[in-house]
């Protein structure tokens, strides 16, 4: 297994190093893993003048699936945007088409006192969000800055979205709903924008391939809405680029930390991008106080969907339960009657338990 290692900016390196523990512990017992590592982001930056460079490009699209720790960081604000780190991340995701990202959102019993929303509400909440990822407003064109006909500055993006991409971002999502609970949502703004109107006739179209997945629709202010005030209604989700990335952010915080949340990004053959759903943390980098378990748990989706490797994928989902149980938690999830411990305490207790 060909694993490039990114280690990313901020506190980015600190998460990765504790992930990078859980696969040497894996690799002890016979997994045979391959380590490579690049610079990205920030860091990509700083070493080669590019957010993605050329040798992390041929890197990346030799292995077999790559871990991200975050990008970013005030220190590359004024760069020009080409050049800012937040660019390497929307690269590499284009270079290796990268188009369908699976975002959980688990309560672990343990932290139903973390979530901000009362435990009666999120406890048992399993939630995955399927969000596509190279489409929609983000890459779409014509974009920028420019001077309208009355002689007044504007910006500009486009949304936009092919039949195509829909549609295999359909299947991806049905395919999941059809291994949980066969339930999907599709959310949309079918009401005013006629990109997502077209969006959900494409998914009632897929969904005719899946009579036994039910199919509902929300727009996405009320999914929004939602997602707060009765969260356990959903199983799967699915939605554009921009909706997606605000609703997953969102669906985070129910599970008591961001810092719990994995990712995966998938192309059509389940190589993928590998990567917590938090950002790179600048103002606690090089503190050792970061939760390392997204990342963490990033691994073991890495193991159940670029390697198919089911029982070592709940191995270490079962590790991180197991130190949760221990009662051990990183600042942001700590409270009263547990014991706070360091990003690398984590992550060797995390290896302690497998």
């Amino acid at each position: 297994m060909k694993i490039l290692v990114l280690p990313g900016d901020g506190i980015g390196p600190e998460i990765v190093a504790q992930a990078k523990k859980v696969l040497a512990t894996l690799q002890s017992d016979g997994l045979k893993i391959e380590l490579e590592e690049a610079p990205l982001g920030g860091a990509g930056y700083d070493a080669h003048g590019a957010p993605y460079p050329e040798v992390t490009q041929k890197l990346a699209r030799a292995a077999d699936a790559v871990l991200l720790g975050a990008v970013g960081g005030p220190q590359y604000d004024k760069l020009d945007r080409p050049l800012r780190p937040e660019r390497g991340l929307l690269a590499i995701r284009k270079d290796l088409n990268l188009f369908a990202n699976l975002r959980p959102a688990i309560l672990y019993p343990e932290l139903a006192n973390a979530s901000t929303l009362k435990p009666e509400v999120v406890s048992g909440l399993d939630i995955l969000i399927v969000r596509e990822l190279t489409g929609d407003i983000y890459f779409g064109q014509p974009r920028g800055v420019r001077i309208n006909e009355a002689g007044e500055r504007e910006g500009f993006n486009t949304m936009l979205y092919s039949e195509s991409e829909i549609r295999r971002i359909g299947h991806v999502a049905f395919q999941a709903a059809r291994k949980r609970n066969k339930k999907l949502c599709s959310v949309d703004k079918a009401n005013v924008l006629e990109t997502t109107e077209f969006w959900k006739e494409i998914m009632i179209d897929v969904a005719r391939d899946y009579p036994d997945v039910e199919l509902s629709h929300m727009y996405v202010d009320n999914a929004a809405m939602q997602l707060v005030r009765n969260p356990k209604q959903f199983d799967v989700m699915v939605t554009g680029n921009i909706f997606g990335d605000i609703l997953s952010d969102e669906a985070s915080m129910l599970t008591g930390s961001i810092g719990m949340l994995p990712s995966a990004s998938l192309d059509a053959n389940n190589k993928g991008l590998y990567e917590p759903s938090h950002g790179s943390a600048p103002d606690i980098a090089g503190k050792d106080l970061a939760n390392p378990l997204a990342t963490i748990l990033s691994v073991a989706m890495m193991l159940r969907y670029s390697f198919n490797a089911e029982e070592t994928a709940t191995r270490v989902e079962n590790a991180v339960k197991a130190v949760l149980a221990q009662g051990l938690r990183t600042a942001d999830i700590y409270e009263a009657g547990t014991e706070k411990v360091s990003c690398s305490a984590m992550g060797d207790a995390v290896v302690a338990a497998l």
